[in-house]
């Protein structure tokens, strides 16, 4: 399962700064809007202690972390749904991710400039949710032509499409976005309109570009009435960090990297967990899955035959595989639990499918 997160916001707000961090991979961080055309795109591997634990006793010749792919575009303005600042094709990069992390600029810095010339996080988050709604809704309403066109045409399966999509205009229009709209809505319903990628459908994390102690209390206010997912990172320190070894850190005083904080929440919002699987000495590794999910789904990511060829499964706690040494002894002392395919996985289940 490949995950991606769009990095999105105004220019100047720290979305490639943050993106250099992540991946150590250098990019156009230049003091002026627009410096990002095209997507820079970097993948990141999730830290996952108990992976690393599980290496120790298995010890294989590949460990294979999950990862998550970043796509960073260019910084959007006011007008970026009908093109302004080349947003149209900014966005359409955006469709494909999973979730969307908006960076805010809370940190005040006269020699960067400000696309709106002062800095006011509330308003800038307006100024991003209000086109991504736009962008939305001109998707939901050029869809709404050729269905309505096909209803005349007497093809009654896009009924619930229709449906779906007039009330969903309304909502757009009324300045909701359609991952609100859809939390009430029946499944059936909701996957009628799936595969136009909303961007508003997507689940949202606002990093807060700044120390803890520069957070505007009315910011924290308004994400904490919202239930907003958010996070603080100060990114300008985060790159310095990035760029020094442990030991050059501590002698500046710098501590860890706070970023590994940031990709959990990431899989936190997309709502995953992960499971293991380990082959023999030569692999061990992680798998990221949809909380809820069976373990015939979890096989499918493993391998696409498994799904087909699924007999069972042989399950165990990647604690409990460490306290007994190795899945042999587990095996032999009877303490891996047999399962069959509508077993619900766990997080940190360790897999092994038998075909």
């Amino acid at each position: 399962m490949s995950l991606s997160v769009g990095i999105l916001g105004l220019p100047n707000v720290g979305k490639s700064t943050l993106f250099q961090a992540l991946t150590k991979k250098q990019v156009n961080i230049s003091n002026y809007p627009f410096c990002t055309v095209e997507p820079n795109i970097g993948v990141v591997q999730v830290p996952d202690e108990r992976l690393e634990k599980l290496a120790e006793i298995t010890k294989p010749k590949k460990v294979l972390p999950s990862i998550i792919k970043f796509v960073d575009v260019a910084g959007l303005v006011r007008g970026a749904h009908k093109g302004e600042g080349l947003g149209n094709q900014f966005l359409a990069h955006l469709r494909e991710t999973d979730a969307l992390l908006h960076i805010v600029r809370c940190f005040q810095n006269e020699n960067i400039a400000h696309v709106d010339g002062e800095i006011n996080p509330l308003r800038d988050i307006e100024t991003i949710k209000s086109e991504l709604i736009l962008k939305d809704l001109e998707t939901v309403e050029k869809r709404l032509e050729k269905v309505e066109k096909d209803l005349k045409a007497n093809k009654k399966e896009v009924g619930v499409e229709f449906e779906v999509l007039n009330s969903l205009k309304e909502k757009l229009r009324q300045e909701e976005t359609a991952i609100s709209f859809f939390k009430n809505l029946e499944p059936e319903k909701k996957g009628a309109v799936d595969s136009l990628f909303l961007l508003t459908a997507k689940p949202q994390i606002y990093l807060l570009n700044c120390p803890e102690k520069e957070i505007p209390e009315d910011l924290k206010r308004e994400l904490a009435g919202e239930g907003s997912s958010w996070l603080h990172l100060d990114l300008r320190e985060e790159l310095d960090k990035s760029e020094l070894n442990q030991e050059e850190r501590k002698e500046l005083g710098l501590g860890e990297s706070k970023l590994d904080t940031l990709i959990k929440k990431c899989y936190e919002v997309l709502n995953l967990i992960t499971f293991f699987t380990i082959v023999g000495t030569e692999e061990t590794r992680a798998w990221p899955i949809e909380k809820g999910s069976t373990i015939l789904e979890g096989a499918g990511k493993v391998h696409s035959d498994f799904q087909e060829k699924f007999v069972r499964a042989e399950v165990i706690n990647w604690q409990r595989l460490l306290e007994i040494g190795n899945w042999k002894k587990g095996s032999e002392l009877g303490l891996l639990k047999t399962v069959g395919k509508d077993y619900i996985l766990e997080d940190g289940d360790v897999v092994e499918v038998k075909i």
